[in-house]
């Protein structure tokens, strides 16, 4: 709500920041929630579930906040999000949220953290995950330059194409949920990441050729931004899973490194998206991060 009667750049960074904290110690917590009652396959089943949550974030918010930079003032949309935040807080009180009893600690958990970064069974998947996040992050941090400045979109249709990421996000955790039992988490991911890279390798071919202009190159663009969104929405879940169940005896450490592991790929690669969009290399190292990715599913998770 501060956020919204701000007028100062610095007092609004901190705020963010702070927003950012609490947001990222939910997410955590309500995935951590999950892994107490389900692992293997059926985890990555209820992960995937969980990260339909992203289509708000994704799409919706994306489709909201055009509407309101062209409709409203822009602080309109922290009060927004102080009333999402109040009925979630609201909701969470209501709920009968209990686990398991945690077993006796007998480490700490710095020692914890050093081992699990020491096991490749957990380790391997959760970076894998990890970059396919960051070339999420990249895409939804250079995509305001590319699409409105690269293609002279208005704010509201601008808006409006969240709503379509929403839907590749939406369709890949269904795909997820319903394909995880028969295929296998394994599998899933080196599909996912395999799309990931097909389609980042179209986005450099299409940078190099049509230059990104005309309501074609567009078109194509979109596509292959959906197939990036889509294949991270499959290698997502599987990847988190897979990592925490391998490292099962470690309870909610796992799942909270698992976590600070790929947000803070996802933030290293928010920190470089906006220098990368000034200079045109965007394409490139969003192919050159799901080679990476690619090259992790394939030779390094078993």
């Amino acid at each position: 709500m501060l956020l919204s009667i701000t007028s100062q750049g610095s007092l609004l960074l901190i705020l963010r920041t702070l927003q950012g904290v609490a947001a990222g110690g939910a997410t955590i917590i309500a995935r951590i929630l999950i892994r107490d009652h389900w692992q293997g396959d059926e985890l990555a089943r209820r992960l995937s579930v969980l990260s339909i949550a992203f289509i708000t974030a994704l799409g919706g918010g994306q489709w909201i906040g055009g509407l309101i930079s062209r409709y409203a003032h822009w602080q309109q949309g922290f009060i927004l999000v102080a009333g999402v935040g109040i009925l979630a807080l609201v909701l969470m009180i209501r709920l009968p949220l209990h686990g398991p009893r945690p077993a006796a600690q007998t480490t700490g958990m710095w020692q914890r953290y050093g081992r699990l970064l020491q096991r490749p069974g957990f380790l391997w998947p959760a970076c894998a995950g990890g970059l396919g996040f960051a070339i999420t992050v990249t895409l939804q941090e250079i995509s305001p330059f590319v699409l409105q400045q690269g293609f002279q979109l208005e704010v509201t249709t601008f808006g409006a194409l969240g709503l379509l990421i929403g839907v590749a996000y939406f369709a890949g955790a269904m795909a997820v949920n319903r394909q995880v039992a028969r295929v296998g988490g394994k599998q899933l991911m080196k599909q996912g990441a395999g799309i990931i890279l097909l389609a980042s390798a179209g986005m450099v071919l299409l940078s190099i050729l049509a230059e990104l202009q005309g309501a074609g190159a567009l078109v194509v663009m979109m596509g292959f931004y959906c197939l990036i969104i889509f294949g991270q929405a499959v290698l997502f879940p599987n990847s988190m899973a897979l990592a925490v169940s391998d490292a099962r005896e470690h309870g909610a450490y796992a799942m909270a490194l698992c976590g600070f592991l790929q947000q803070g790929l996802a933030g290293i690669a928010a920190a470089g998206a906006t220098l990368l969009s000034h200079h045109g290399a965007w394409a490139e190292a969003i192919f050159i991060l799901a080679l990476m990715t690619a090259m992790i599913v394939r030779f390094k998770v078993r």
